[in-house]
């Protein structure tokens, strides 16, 4: 037993030295000053995230863009909205057509007048207005469309959504950002965590392992090559399953044609649907059951998966997106497609 146990000792004494030497040999890749400069990687991503200085904190949705800001080809007027430059022929028609969703509606890796509401507001020669937002559910997103509907009294409302908003909308905490979220009871949606209260602060939320090995560049490395070291650093709080969430979408869809608004919902699609096989599938089911859900509460629907698979077909993933987000050409190819459904179903004839 005393020579088993010694064998153990020996290669868990071995692993750990060779762990040490490797942690030290990628520190001296990144100069000799990591030697001595052990932050925690984890607690840095996150405060990245909290601190961009893109959002203000908003007591019924978690957080909303911060009205006036102007910053490297982002700018919001003064009610938080993005800015969508055109320079048509004659002053815009009105009312406008309301935008919500996420960062695709948004614009996020495009300048302002290359997000699809600004081409939309240039195709159809009426007024866009972008209230889309970075990051939200598709709670969030219906609770935006609800706020500003009422405020901006549109002709038509363009809700845009991604899969992963499913998820966001099972989550009381995205990126460490307190947040609402709805609960089913008895059939009924109920609003949860509002007033939203103050986020945490990141360091608060760390996990043990997270300030155990956060501060080791060999983990980091290591995670990245995996392609999971984004994971290892958001700060997501779940509050139900998957399933739980999507049985809320129904109830959303039919909470959004209560809003009694000529409603087009649309589906956009992240660039790993066609840099990883294994993911498309997955991403296009939640898709779906959004759509369904949307069509039965009579509301109209547009896949981008169509338009945007044939012009990866055509012209590859790189043509159409940065990183995660469409590209100028991506997102004339969106403006375009839903612009044609707009008009076909007669939505701005108000």
């Amino acid at each position: 037993m005393k020579d088993i146990a010694g064998r153990i000792a020996l290669i868990v004494g071995s692993l750990l030295v060779g762990l040490i030497l490797l942690e030290l040999g990628i520190r001296l890749t990144d100069g000799p000053e990591a030697l001595t400069h052990w932050p925690n990687l984890v607690l840095e991503a996150r405060v990245r995230r909290v601190d961009n200085g893109r959002m203000i904190y908003d007591p019924r949705l978690g957080f909303a863009p911060r009205p006036g800001l102007s910053n490297d080809g982002l700018h919001y007027d003064d009610h938080g909205f993005r800015l969508s430059p055109t320079a048509p022929a004659a002053p815009l028609a009105e009312p406008p057509i309301l935008v919500v969703g996420d960062s695709f509606a948004h614009g996020d890796e495009v300048a302002d007048s290359e997000a699809w509401p600004a081409r939309l507001q240039a195709l159809t020669s009426r007024r866009v207005v972008n209230a889309a937002v970075s990051a939200y559910g598709i709670d969030q997103t219906v609770l935006r469309a609800e706020a500003v509907a009422a405020e901006v009294k549109p002709a038509a409302l363009v809700l845009g959504f991604i899969a992963d908003d499913v998820r966001r909308s099972e989550m009381k905490r995205t990126w460490g950002a307190e947040k609402p979220y709805f609960a089913l009871v008895d059939g009924v949606l109920v609003l949860r965590n509002v007033p939203v209260p103050p986020s945490p602060p990141p360091a608060d939320t760390l996990s043990i392992w997270q300030r155990l090995f956060g501060r080791s560049l060999l983990v980091d490395f290591v995670l990245q090559r995996l392609g999971w070291q984004y994971e290892w650093t958001i700060d997501h709080e779940r509050v139900m399953s998957a399933r739980e969430g999507e049985q809320l979408l129904c109830p959303l869809m039919r909470h959004v044609a209560s809003l009694h608004l000529p409603t087009l919902v649309v589906a956009e699609y992240d660039s790993y649907v066609w840099r990883d096989p294994a993911y498309a599938p997955v991403v296009r089911a939640v898709s779906d059951k959004v759509l369904g859900c949307a069509a039965a509460a009579g509301l109209a629907t547009l896949d981008m998966f169509g338009p945007m698979e044939a012009a990866v077909k055509q012209r590859g993933v790189e043509a159409l997106y940065r990183v995660a987000h469409p590209g100028p050409e991506g997102t004339r190819i969106a403006a375009e497609a839903i612009a044609a459904e707009l008009q076909k179903r007669r939505m701005l004839a108000r």
